[in-house]
This record gives C-alpha cells, sequence and structure tokens, in this order.
C-alpha cells in the first residue's frame, strides 16, 4: 500500500489459482481517476483457460465495472 495513492489485494487462498488486484488512485484536475487492474489465473489447467477466456474475463470485467459505479456513487454523495 502506498496511501493514498495505491494499494493491491493478492488472494492467499481461494476459487482461483492466483489473483491480483490493484487499485490505483490519481489525481486529474479537481476529480480523482480510479484505475483497477485485474489478474487472476485460473485453475483446472486447460478447461480452467477455456473456462476464462470465453465466460469468466467478460463476467469480471462487467463486475467490477458495476461494482466501480456504485463507489463513485457513493463517493459523490448521489447513492
Amino acid at each position: 500500500m502506498e496511501k493514498p495513492y495505491h494499494f493491491t489485494d493478492t488472494m492467499l487462498e481461494g476459487a482461483f489459482k492466483s489473483m491480483k488486484h490493484q487499485h490505483i488512485f490519481k489525481v486529474k484536475k479537481e476529480d480523482t481517476l480510479m484505475v483497477d487492474i485485474f489478474e487472476f489465473e485460473s485453475p483446472l489447467g486447460i478447461i480452467g483457460k477455456m473456462f476464462s477466456k470465453f465466460f469468466l474475463k467478460s463476467y469480471l470485467r462487467k463486475f467490477l465495472l458495476q461494482r466501480n459505479e456504485l463507489i463513485r456513487k457513493a463517493a459523490e454523495g448521489s447513492l
């Protein structure tokens, strides 16, 4: 963590073979830009890679976008 500019979540145990989620905050004029970098690797070898390619990657992208929109609304007081 480099407060208030950056922090990273790293999975120690769970459903993924590996998972790392970086949150980077940048000042843009009077606003704050949040950049998410989400890296993951599915278990189960080739089957997991195929599942990630055809389903999981798209699902996780939509999930993060929806979650970030809720965070933005809460931060701006418009929830």
